[in-house]
């Protein structure tokens, strides 16, 4: 083990698998520039490998991107659209990562998210839950939070929507927790 994952206490080396139940994919973006709309995503799932190295760790996510809930089912109906997500198009948003590191006692996951059929780089900056027993005897569970800004447009979303009604920016943020692989 290295520094880094000796750093995190209880750290296990191993193939986790998501649980959609516990994890949230949470977006916030400004409306009208004075307030805030936050949505989720209602559906991820994929698998976190945490090497024994922690630059040999990897992520890949899979978010079905008609899952989405912003608690307004009119507007849900217009983001899952043309306008915006484009759903019947492009079903899901994927992210992959490229590298995982640690720096200055932060955590970055880097990689590529594919969205609206868009690939671009992003860094996560990550917070360790930790690691501990599961509710079932035997099992183990970690959790991981990590958090990220990306720009609608650089996805080629909502170009006909200007920024003055919906934000540009889009502030993700995941709170993630992950079953052991037996």
């Amino acid at each position: 083990m290295t520094a880094s994952t000796t750093e995190i206490p209880g750290y296990i080396a191993g193939t986790w698998t998501i649980d959609s139940v516990h994890s949230d994919v949470d977006f916030v973006v400004r409306h009208l520039g004075v307030s805030k709309v936050r949505g989720r995503f209602a559906e991820v799932e994929g698998e976190i490998v945490t090497g024994a190295d922690l630059a040999d760790s990897k992520v890949t996510a899979t978010i079905k991107a008609d899952s989405i809930d912003t608690k307004n089912a009119d507007r849900d109906a217009h983001v899952k659209g043309a306008d915006f997500l484009d759903v019947e198009q492009f079903p899901t948003l994927k992210f992959v990562s490229t590298g995982v590191r640690a720096e200055d006692g932060e955590y970055f996951i880097d990689g590529e998210l594919t969205l609206h059929g868009v690939t671009k780089p992003v860094t996560l900056t990550a917070e360790v839950g930790g690691f501990a027993d599961g509710m079932a005897e035997g099992t183990k569970v970690f959790g991981i939070s990590a958090t990220t800004e990306i720009k609608r447009s650089d996805f080629g979303i909502g170009a006909t929507i200007p920024a003055a009604v919906v934000s540009d920016k889009v502030k993700i943020e995941l709170n993630i927790e992950a079953g052991l692989q037996a």
